[in-house]
């Protein structure tokens, strides 16, 4: 299956506006990084629409930046209507691969110091949500990460473990003889890996339970948006939001994926192996992938699978045997 990843190069978009009597609050443009930023960034939108006097809001968007956002608002007692065009399981949130780790969110040349202020705060505010969340309800659960390196070039950024270790633990630099791997080093450390197919579903239902509303609904211009009840509008559209509010930073980045049956035994996660990334997730082993930047087109090209695959099995070929 693939996927559009909503990025925008100067990084997702958490602010508000006033439209005529509207108050606008945006938040979208996650990039790779919208499950793990969801209930961060959900929090910094949260904020904006708590300074309105009103108690009512629509949502605009059901994937995880949309659901994310309804359930706050929900927990300060506001009455929420989520409006989207489509819903689990057929949002882009379902086709992300739901490790914890917010990467391709934004490039290093263009952001600014406020924006990595904001970016920061998500990180902060997401990552203890989601602590609250761990077990099979909400499909979240602890994981070892072996991030491989290889060919790194001389001037290479530090990587999210090493700028950010506190939402890392068990980080190590394991070198040969320490692990079965292909290659010289690997980088050692734990994440959460969260479940789409069992995590949306089950804040959708927490928000039926708590009385929320839901219309399938698609705006074509964001004047239609004016001719809503809701005195507050929480934007989490995503990729929507190029056209519905003329965002020209926005932009596809295509990722597909490919599924093997369950393997139980698998318990660990494999991201840097030449672009490639292997979750072990209870639906499925999750082969990663491409990046497709600008491609509009979210139809699987079978043509790709072949290379997914052979690619994972050159490296897990030449793994040595730690039985042996």
């Amino acid at each position: 299956m693939a996927g559009l990843r909503p990025f925008r190069r100067n990084g997702f978009n958490v602010s508000a506006e006033r439209r005529n009597d509207k108050v606008l609050v945006h938040n979208y443009g996650h990039g790779g990084g919208g499950i793990t930023l969801s209930w961060g960034s959900s929090h910094l939108a949260m904020e904006l629409a708590l300074a309105t006097p009103y108690k009512q809001a629509a949502v605009l968007g059901c994937g995880a930046l949309g659901l994310t956002a309804a359930r706050l608002m929900q927990y300060r007692g506001w009455d929420v209507t989520i409006y989207a065009r489509d819903l689990p399981p057929h949002t882009t949130s379902n086709i992300a691969g739901g490790q914890w780790s917010a990467t391709s969110v934004y490039e290093r040349t263009v952001v600014n110091p406020r924006f990595i202020g904001q970016f920061e705060q998500a990180q902060a505010h997401s990552y203890r949500y989601f602590q609250d969340l761990v077990g099979s309800k909400y499909g979240v659960r602890w994981i070892t990460n072996y991030s491989i390196f290889g060919d790194e070039a001389p001037d290479a950024q530090p990587s999210l473990p090493e700028r950010y270790p506190q939402f890392y633990p068990q980080r190590a630099i394991l070198g040969a003889g320490e692990h079965p791997f292909p290659v010289e080093r690997v980088h050692h450390y734990d994440t959460m890996l969260v479940e789409p197919a069992v995590f949306l579903p089950a804040l959708m239902q927490d928000f039926f339970n708590a009385g929320g509303k839901m219309e399938v609904r698609e705006f074509q211009s964001a004047d239609e948006l004016m001719t809503m009840v809701e005195p507050v509008i929480i934007n989490c559209t995503g990729l929507g939001s190029k056209a519905l509010f003329a965002d020209d930073n926005m932009m596809p980045i295509k990722g597909q994926l490919s599924f093997l049956l369950p393997q139980p035994e698998v318990n660990y996660i494999i991201v840097g192996n030449g672009g490639l990334y292997m979750f072990p997730r209870s639906d499925g082993v999750l082969l990663g992938g491409t990046y497709e930047r600008n491609v509009y087109d979210a139809t699987p090209d079978m043509s790709k699978v072949p290379d997914i695959v052979a690619g994972h099995r050159k490296f897990f070929n030449t793994m040595e045997d730690p039985w042996s």
